[in-house]
């Protein structure tokens, strides 16, 4: 490892700053990663702010900005696997204890490795320590990631271009999910940056 990034979590009044590769300073905010509060958590956030997320991948050298095409025709939580189902495509995600199936069962080692191992809200940090981007992020058993979801960012347009001014109301989303999620109210911090800036 390279002896100038330092990966170990720091803890801060708000949250827990580490150091990620490429992403610079992060601050987290560990959730339940069990499979009640998870499905909580998606179902909230797929049936009422579908048309303001943009989820999908966002790991080094990889990162994949989706829109919904329309709310979801159905959430639905079986043997473990959340899916959201747009209608004309859908995502699973194992959230929860997995079985497989009575013909083909799967591995107690196997079913480790699907399942989300950590849950967490986020915030990555410019140089000035100010937030300049909001999200949640899901991991399975061996740290993979399995989704990333951008909340609206008061320095971007809705088609991803930078603002002329900060739109503060686009945090909407993630201060009801941090209330929601771990009890906490709107942070002035969050409103604290004077611009964009991207690692």
């Amino acid at each position: 490892m390279d002896a100038a990034v330092n990966t170990a979590p720091q803890a801060l009044s708000r949250g827990t700053l580490i150091e990620e590769p490429g992403n610079g300073r992060v601050e987290i905010f560990p959730l339940d990663p069990g499979e009640a509060a998870l499905f909580t958590l998606c179902r909230d956030l797929f049936e009422n702010a579908w048309q303001d997320l943009v989820f999908g991948i966002l790991i080094q050298g990889a990162a994949w900005e989706i829109r919904a095409p329309g709310a979801p025709k159905r959430i639905s939580l079986l043997d473990g696997y959340l899916t959201v189902d747009f209608g004309v495509w859908h995502f699973h995600i194992c959230i929860g204890p997995h079985l497989g199936t009575r013909k083909t069962p799967t591995s107690p080692e196997l079913a480790r490795i699907r399942r989300t191992s950590r849950a967490e809200l986020y915030r990555l940090l410019g140089p000035d320590d100010a937030p300049m981007t909001w999200g949640l992020r899901l991991f399975n058993g061996n740290g993979e990631q399995q989704m990333n979801i951008f909340f609206p960012n008061p320095f971007l347009t809705d088609e991803g271009k930078i603002s002329q001014a900060p739109d503060w109301s686009r945090l909407a989303i993630w201060d009801r999910t941090r209330r929601a999620a771990l009890g906490l109210a709107p942070d002035a911090h969050d409103r604290s940056a004077k611009g964009f800036w991207h690692p």
